[in-house]
């Protein structure tokens, strides 16, 4: 990659992919919205699919955007509480185990009442609090609120493995399993047995500190308990340089994806009120895009909301932040040097709530591709565009290879 003449934006717009919904006329969100600039853009450049490449049932944002950055993940994948960590700004060491988590309700008999204590969104007086249990059998433990429910912890300390179960089965109305190990190895079973001993001091310390008594008096479920899963530990990756022998910057509001680019070495480009959230600054985000573009070879560039609509089931509030992401990117439509690729990590159909395995739109524009002249950026026309169908952990390479 020539990083004097060419650019490559890379516009991932998370859960964009959809499945036809009746109360937009048998359309997708992306299909019914109004989008003169994605349009434009399709019109200009060439539209197809990208076939999700993951583990497990469906396709998870860790998975896809490793895959997408054309990483094998039986290579090098890691646990995701490795890059909800990283995204946090912990400085994760060798041996570290991590794990991504909820604040959750449970009863007195620990069956889970609420997984997201309320979708709770300060808990910075816990995290002190939970400071009170420095270290268990010379391990200790490191927590950091992300966003709403969601935190981080890390077990920092000799001899941990990271096959053990999680706590966390996605389910309320059930009793709080205890972690076990995966294998018979010693280390799994002290790693096991130390976490579940942490989970029970700060249990009990959380039951009964007066921030969740003050909340159970207002009416709202106490954060008073630990759910933890994607334990992982950190590997040696090669970087994104290493990789594709460029340097890349990224934009992004979401500890994961700020996860993901870290590890792989990208640096990040901040941007005042990009939060990760339905309600952010897009217009500064693609704005400081296409100024930082002219200046880097290669820039990745996350918006999460779509994602967020879909999972609420919402696919009007969907199709009406997909018409102001098009408001936002309009700066793109004036670069020069720069092929932009707009796309998704995975489908999340609304009607499903959940992501999926359904093919993921994608269009690339420069001013020196060939042009597919489709009318607009959709399913359908996406289904008519010469870039076909192409395989997420072979798309970067495909782009690379053909528009740079």
């Amino acid at each position: 990659m020539n990083k004097d003449e060419n650019h490559f934006l890379l516009v991932v717009l998370d859960g964009l992919g959809d499945r036809p919904v009746k109360v937009l006329g048998g359309r997708t969100p992306l299909e019914a919205a109004q989008t003169p600039n994605l349009d434009w853009l399709m019109k200009k450049g060439r539209g197809g699919f990208i076939e999700p490449v993951f583990e497990g049932p469906f396709p998870t944002s860790k998975d896809a955007h490793l895959s997408l950055f054309g990483y094998s993940l039986r290579k090098w994948n890691m646990g995701r509480g490795v890059f909800e960590a990283a995204g946090l700004g912990v400085k994760l060491k060798k041996n570290d185990l991590a794990f991504r988590g909820n604040w959750a309700t449970v009863d007195e008999g620990l069956k889970i009442l609420d997984r997201r204590a309320g979708r709770i969104k300060e808990t910075k007086v816990l995290v002190r609090a939970l400071k009170k249990i420095h270290s268990v059998s010379g391990v200790r433990f490191i927590i950091n609120s992300g966003i709403e429910h969601r935190f981080t912890l890390v077990m920092r300390g000799k001899n941990l493995s990271d096959q053990i179960t999680a706590n966390d089965q996605h389910q309320a109305g059930v009793k709080v399993p205890l972690i076990a190990s995966l294998d018979d190895r010693p280390e799994s079973q002290r790693t096991a047995a130390i976490l579940n001993h942490f989970l029970e001091e700060a249990h009990r310390l959380l039951k009964n500190h007066p921030f969740n008594k003050a909340r159970k008096e207002k009416g709202l479920p106490p954060a008073n308990y630990l759910l933890l899963r994607g334990a992982g530990q950190l590997r040696e990756i090669p970087s994104f340089q290493e990789k594709w022998n460029c340097s890349a910057y990224f934009i992004t509001g979401g500890g994961l994806y700020r996860g993901v680019a870290k590890i792989l070495g990208m640096k990040e480009v901040k941007v005042t009120g990009a939060t990760g959230k339905t309600v952010t600054n897009l217009a500064g985000k693609f704005q400081t895009a296409a100024e930082v573009i002219k200046k880097t070879p290669f820039l990745f560039l996350h918006v999460k909301g779509t994602d967020i609509y879909s999972h609420d089931g919402d696919c009007q509030g969907k199709k009406e932040f997909i018409e102001k992401i098009d408001q936002a990117l309009k700066p793109l439509l004036d670069l020069s040097g720069t092929t932009v690729a707009v796309t998704a990590d995975h489908a999340t159909p609304c009607e499903e709530r959940e992501h999926s395995r359904d093919l993921i739109p994608v269009l690339v524009w420069s001013k020196k591709i060939r042009e597919d002249a489709l009318e607009h950026f959709g399913e359908k026309e996406c289904a008519k565009g010469s870039l076909g169908l192409i395989k997420q952990n072979q798309f970067l390479a495909t782009v690379l290879e053909n528009w740079l």
